[in-house]
Order: C-alpha cells, then structure tokens, then sequence
C-alpha cells in the first residue's frame, strides 16, 4: 500500500483490482500455481482471469480527502466490502495501487481481531496494541472503552461467548478510542441495537468534527443520506461516483427497480383450494402522496370468505418496517369466492419520498388456518428538494389570522 500522494489525501485507491474464484478446487489449485511461480522467480497470474474467475472489483480508482466522509453503496455482492478490506490491509489487490495517510481503525467485521479464548480485557488490549496504541495509551483509555461498549459485567469472559451485539460494541468502542486519523465502517453497526447505533454515529460525529476521515459501506440509505459527504455507487465491481448524495440514493433504488434477480418474490401456498396468477403493478416509481396499486387475478375452487389482507411497506434493505395495515384495520370483508375474479388492492397517498421500500402482501384464509398467498416487490418514491426525512407527516401552513 505504498502509492505516493498528496497530503490533503487520506485514501488513495488506484485503478485497483481484486478476483475471486467460484470454484474452491480451482482456487486452490490456482493458488499453489502462483506460489510455485513466485518460489521460482516468476510473476504470479494475477492481471488475466482464468477459468472460474471474476472480477470482484474492477479497475477502481477513488480519493478520499482529510476529515471527508465518503459512502460505498450498492448490491450485495456488488465489490463494497472487498474494496473495503483492501483499503484496510486485510486484503491485497491483484492490480492497481492503494495508500492510507496515518492511523486506520475499522469495523469489517463481527468480532475482527478478537481472540474467542480471550477475555473481553486482554481483547481490549491485544486489539487496542494492533490499532497501534501503547500500554500507557490503553490503560488511560480502558475505562472509557469498556463504559462505551457497556460490557463490564462480561469483563472476564471469554469473548467466544459474547453476542454479536456485544461483539460489535466492544469492537467499536476499542476503534474509535484509539484516535483513527481513517475509520473504515462496515454494515456490522447495524447488528447493535437502535440506542447504540444512534451513540455510534453521536462518536463518528465528534471524529469528523476534528479531522477523520470516515470509509463507510452501509445499505442504509438515511444513514447514507444523512452523514457521508459523497458517494461511490458499485454494481458489478465496476464504481461511479456521485457528489450529489440524493442521485446517489436514486441510482441506487434503480438498480433493485431494474434488476430482474431481485424483482418480484413470491410464495404461494394455496394449494389446490385457490391459486393466484398474472400480478400487475401498473406504476412502481411514484411520487410522494400517489397510490401504490396491484391488481392480481385468482383462481378458487371452494369459496374463501372473510380472508385477511395483510399488507405492508419495509425499508428497501433494511427490515424496519415503516407501515402496516389489514383490511380489518378499517373494518373491510372480503371474500374470495369460488370461481376466477381479481383482487386489487390500494395503498393510498404513500408519504413517503426519495427512498427505495417494499410492498409485501400476505393473504391468510378466515382465523389465519391457511396461508394462501405471500408475495413481495420493490418500488421508488422519487425525491422532493429540501427535505431529507424517509417519510412525510400531514401538516397545515397558514399566513394571517
């Protein structure tokens, strides 16, 4: 990681490139072949795919300025968290460059650098050494590490019987202690609880305040929002940059809207009593206040009275869920009679804006003894300047009296 740069620059990434194997036999075998080659003198092959291989991250350069925040944002396995690991040292690529300016501390992954047979105290310290502090420099930051993490009545146990919660804290705590002139963040916060989260980001905030520099992978598109200064969007291994954070987040929810693996989820268990076909979603990007429709045609052969509807809207990655509702919630039968007819259903003036979510139905005969239908799909709520919140509240504005 030796690429030379400019002092303004905390991370440098140039033009790097890193390739995994789908085959662990190939991998394997390609793996002694390089070892072999390097034993002799020679170049590992490590610029040409070979058969079984891809590019995991392609050809990605990218420059993190002092006290910036940048985010990586994109599909799972779209490259984010390799490139992370690269930046971080954990991994080296197989072409291109990268360079960090001063003191990293990172959070890649639960439990990274822990010890499972060490207790929660010797982690500190082991950890805390390999982030670069001395025994004078812990012992003077011990107390506020363990109060941070809140796990002093675990103090003396062996790590591998921590939580994952317990296991993020700790590593956290010991991170941001250590004075990082570079944190690296993975989505590993998100395994904390909404309180810690929320004392987590309260940290960040002061660190940014006097100068670090903050690396963070996350699928969270408020905490996106909301704290990073640009954004790299990865598909595919390849990366676009956005300094408008806002088209960032919409390029991002078009992705889900565009990619047909990750369209439609269906789980249809009816049997042979009633089976649903053809669903339509005549418009799945709206504005804030539209409805969200879809119409669904059925097929039953005994008569389903007073079913339930049960319908919901999640974050589009998360699985906060930000409404729900029955049609007994408003005090509406339905019955699906026997014969073929279609549903629809209305889910009316969504205020909701400039986000990715998921509409998920659920059918369930009388009482819920039988689950006849499930299904689940992205849509887009396109953005409204000047307003950063997930969801909209109804509000009057008046001048005079």
């Amino acid at each position: 990681m030796g690429a030379r740069m400019d002092s303004s620059i905390a991370v440098a990434v140039e033009r790097v490139s890193k390739k995994y194997c789908r085959s662990l036999k190939h991998s394997m075998l390609y793996g002694l072949s390089d070892v072999s080659r390097n034993m002799v003198g020679l170049r590992a092959n490590s610029g040409e795919l070979r058969d079984k291989e891809f590019w995991a991250v392609d050809d990605v350069s990218l420059e993190v300025k002092r006290g910036e925040t940048v985010g990586l944002i994109g599909p799972n396995g779209s490259g984010k968290t390799t490139l992370l690991k690269m930046i971080g040292g954990i991994f080296w690529p197989d072409r291109g460059q990268l360079s960090v300016r001063g003191k990293l501390g990172a959070l890649i992954a639960v439990g990274a650098g822990f010890h499972p047979l060490l207790t929660g105290r010797e982690n500190i310290y082991v950890n805390a050494a390999i982030l670069g502090m001395n025994k004078k420099q812990i012992d003077r930051q011990f107390d506020s590490i363990v109060d941070f993490a809140q796990v002093g009545e675990f103090l003396e146990t062996p790590v591998k019987n921590y939580s994952s919660g317990m296991f993020v804290r700790l590593g956290f705590a010991v991170a941001v202690h250590c004075d990082p002139d570079v944190m690296l963040v993975d989505e590993v916060l998100a395994v904390g609880d909404r309180g810690f989260q929320a004392k987590c980001f309260q940290k960040m905030s002061e660190l940014r305040s006097i100068g670090t520099t903050f690396v963070v992978v996350s699928h969270n598109m408020h905490t996106i929002s909301g704290f990073v200064d640009w954004v790299a969007l990865l598909k595919r291994g390849k990366m676009t940059r956005y300094d408008d954070v806002s088209a960032a987040v919409r390029a991002y929810a078009q992705l889900f809207l565009e990619d047909k693996d990750d369209d439609i989820e269906r789980l249809v268990d009816g049997g042979k009593s009633i089976a649903f076909s053809d669903v339509q979603i005549p418009k799945r990007t709206l504005a804030p206040g539209e409805d969200f429709v879809l119409q669904m045609k059925y097929a039953a052969v005994v008569d389903h009275d007073d079913v339930e509807i049960d319908v919901a809207i999640y974050d589009g990655r998360d699985p906060d869920l930000w409404f729900q509702a029955t049609n007994r919630t408003y005090g509406t039968r339905v019955d699906l009679k026997k014969g073929q007819s279609t549903l629809t259903i209305r889910l009316r003036a969504i205020q909701m804006h400039g986000s990715m979510a998921r509409v998920a139905v659920a059918i369930w005969a009388k009482d819920r003894l039988e689950h006849l239908f499930w299904w689940r799909v992205p849509f887009e709520m396109s953005g409204v300047p000047d307003s950063n919140g997930k969801n909209f509240i109804a509000a009057d504005f008046e001048v005079g009296s």
